[in-house]
C-alpha cells in the first residue's frame, strides 16, 4: 500500500531497516497461562533487551506491556481462539483498530487461516481490518497461514498462495509457516512485495530454531514473528538476541548461537 509518513514512522517502530524479530505472546488467550506469560513482564522485558523489535500481545495485556518493553514497538492482535473451545481454527475478533490504538498500539495483527473452512469469514474480517488501518495508517501484520483439511501447512505453493492474499487485501507485513528449505521458501517469499517474516511453529533445539531463520532470511525473508521458541526458552534474552544477530546482522548460525551465549549443540 502507499506509505502515509504515519505508516512509514509506525513500521520503523516495530522492525530495523525494514527487517523484524518479532515476539508474539498473545498465547495466552489460545492456551492459558503457559510457561513465559505467567510473568509476562519480565518475559517482554528480556526479550525486547535481547534485541526483539517487538512484542505482540491481545489489547487486555497493554498495560502489562508499555513498563517493560524497553521502548520495542507493540503490536496488538485481534483475533483468538482457544485450544479448549470446539475449533482452534476458527479465529474470531477480539478488537478494533481504534481498541489498539487506544493500547498504544502501533501496529495491528489478524490471523487468517487459508484453505479452512473459516476462510471466507476470516478473509472479509481481514478486508475491513485493513480498511480501517488505512485511515489511521496503522500497519496491519497478517497472520496468514495455509491450514485446512486438504492443505499442507509447510507446502510452498499453497504459502505462497497465502502470502499473497495478504498483500491483495491490503496488509503492509504478512507472516506464514516456513517451508522447511532456503530453496523452496524463495517461492514463498517471491510470491508477494510485502515483508515475509516466519513463525517459530513448535520449538526445536537453538540450532533448528536458528537454521530455520537462517534459510528464511537466505531466501529474502525479512525476519521472524516467533513466539514459543523465545518466550519459553530458558534464556529468552539468550536466544532473542541470537535470532536477532541473524535478522539484523546476518551471523551464521554458530555466531549467532555463541552471541546468545547458547550451547554450540551439534
Amino acid at each position: 500500500m502507499t506509505l502515509t509518513a504515519g505508516l512509514d514512522a509506525r513500521l520503523d517502530r516495530i522492525g530495523t531497516d525494514r527487517r523484524y524479530v518479532i515476539v508474539p505472546m498473545d498465547h495466552g488467550i489460545t492456551l492459558g497461562p503457559v510457561t513465559g506469560l505467567k510473568d509476562i513482564e519480565s518475559t517482554i522485558d528480556a526479550v525486547t533487551r535481547g534485541g526483539a523489535d517487538a512484542v505482540l500481545t491481545q489489547r487486555g495485556i497493554a498495560p502489562r506491556v508499555h513498563s517493560s518493553k524497553n521502548d520495542a514497538g507493540y503490536i496488538v492482535h485481534l483475533n483468538a481462539s482457544t485450544t479448549i473451545g470446539p475449533d482452534e481454527n476458527d479465529k474470531r475478533l477480539t478488537g478494533t483498530v481504534e481498541d489498539a490504538i487506544r493500547a498504544g498500539a502501533d501496529a495491528v495483527s489478524f490471523h487468517i487461516n487459508v484453505g479452512s473452512t473459516h476462510e471466507p469469514g476470516q478473509l472479509e474480517d481481514l478486508s475491513k481490518l485493513t480498511s480501517a488501518a488505512d485511515r489511521f495508517g496503522i500497519p496491519v501484520l497478517a497472520m496468514a497461514y495455509a491450514r485446512g483439511p486438504d492443505v499442507a501447512g509447510d507446502d510452498p505453493e499453497a504459502l505462497g498462495h497465502a502470502v499473497r492474499l495478504a498483500e491483495e487485501v491490503g496488509a503492509d507485513i504478512v507472516k506464514t509457516g516456513y517451508s522447511g528449505d532456503a530453496d523452496s521458501f524463495e517461492h514463498v517469499v517471491e510470491a508477494t512485495r510485502l515483508p515475509v517474516v516466519i513463525a517459530g511453529g513448535s520449538r526445536g533445539t537453538d540450532r533448528q530454531t536458528l537454521e530455520m531463520v537462517r534459510g528464511a532470511v537466505d531466501a529474502g525473508g525479512a525476519g521472524v514473528s516467533m513466539g514459543r521458541s523465545i518466550f519459553q526458552h530458558e534464556d529468552p534474552e539468550g536466544i532473542a538476541r541470537a535470532v536477532a544477530a541473524v535478522v539484523h546482522e546476518d551471523r551464521d548460525v554458530d555466531e549467532a548461537l555463541e552471541l546468545g551465549g547458547l550451547a554450540l549443540e551439534v
